[in-house]
């Protein structure tokens, strides 16, 4: 079974194990719910030592933690994205029209739990993510939520929820989170997306690690959006960041027809044969 099992899904095991823990309950591993942050792809030979060096005891200010709960460094998730018929929501952000926003349910697969999550834009350029609990049995998309959807929106942008919202993709992945002060690093490995409608489904390949760097939004939005170290070590490593959302990057992996735009490149490194170079962002819907 361990040969069957991703390259990068072993590197991200790895870095966990040999990071120090940190529970969910310390404040450094409070969820930044506004924060900036940059996307990449890093091959697994580079991310270990990239991991390393961040968790390294002996590193000046502190090292990075692997986030710990109930004895699993790394966890199971499950994502189902929303979006109107005509793709709304994936349109949007391919001509990064404003307002724009994303709609998704979150199962932790390890602990069963849900929830119901609304990212928007917020007025400093940064990521502002709401939540709401899913129970047993909820819809996520019922009347209470799409109240809640609505309400966001409307405060945010004085704008309605679309009608018509339903599945579209099911991203499912492996995720280690490290943290310091302030600061975190997400490690996704693993990545399977899935048409919610049809049931195809695409595997990314297994040799990069999907690197997000997240820094807290509060304060100056110009002291915000300084890199942070692990931007400034990736950057020593040479990997830049690149344009890759899991919706919209699965999607285009799943349809290439569809307008591939700014995640092209990210789209043919992690799922290739999906997008030929030159093609596929030509065309919008």
């Amino acid at each position: 079974m361990l040969n069957r099992t991703p390259v990068a899904v072993r590197a991200l095991a790895r870095a966990t194990l040999a990071a120090r823990p940190v529970g969910l309950d310390e404040s450094a591993a409070a969820p930044l719910l506004r924060h900036h942050g940059h996307s990449y792809l890093v091959p697994v030979e580079i991310f270990q030592d990239f991991a390393a060096l961040l968790t390294d005891p002996r590193r000046p200010g502190g090292p990075y933690r692997a986030l710990c709960v109930g004895g699993r460094r790394w966890f199971g998730y499950r994502s189902t994205h929303f979006d109107t018929p005509a793709l709304r929501t994936f349109h949007d952000h391919v001509q990064e029209r404003a307002p724009r926003f994303g709609v998704r349910e979150r199962l932790y697969q390890d602990s069963g739990k849900r929830q119901l999550e609304l990212k928007v834009r917020g007025a400093d350029g940064g990521t502002v993510k709401h939540r709401t609990r899913l129970g047993e049995g909820d819809h996520a998309l019922d009347d209470t939520r799409r109240d809640f959807v609505s309400g966001v929106l409307r405060g945010t942008y004085g704008i309605g929820a679309p009608k018509e919202l339903a599945a579209r993709v099911v991203t499912e992945y492996r995720r280690a989170t490290f943290v310091a002060d302030g600061q975190r690093f997400t490690c996704d490995a693993g990545l399977v997306v899935r048409d919610a409608q049809e049931g195809r489904a695409v595997r990314a390949d297994g040799g990069c690690v999907l690197v997000e760097t997240k820094a807290c939004a509060a304060g100056k939005a110009g002291a915000a959006r300084r890199p942070t170290d692990a931007d400034r070590l990736l950057a020593r490593f040479g990997v830049a960041p690149v344009a890759f959302g899991k919706y919209c990057g699965g999607l285009v992996a799943l349809r290439p027809e569809l307008a591939a735009g700014r995640w092209r490149e990210a789209v043919r490194t992690l799922f290739p044969g999906t997008v030929p170079a030159g093609e596929g962002d030509s065309v919008s819907r």
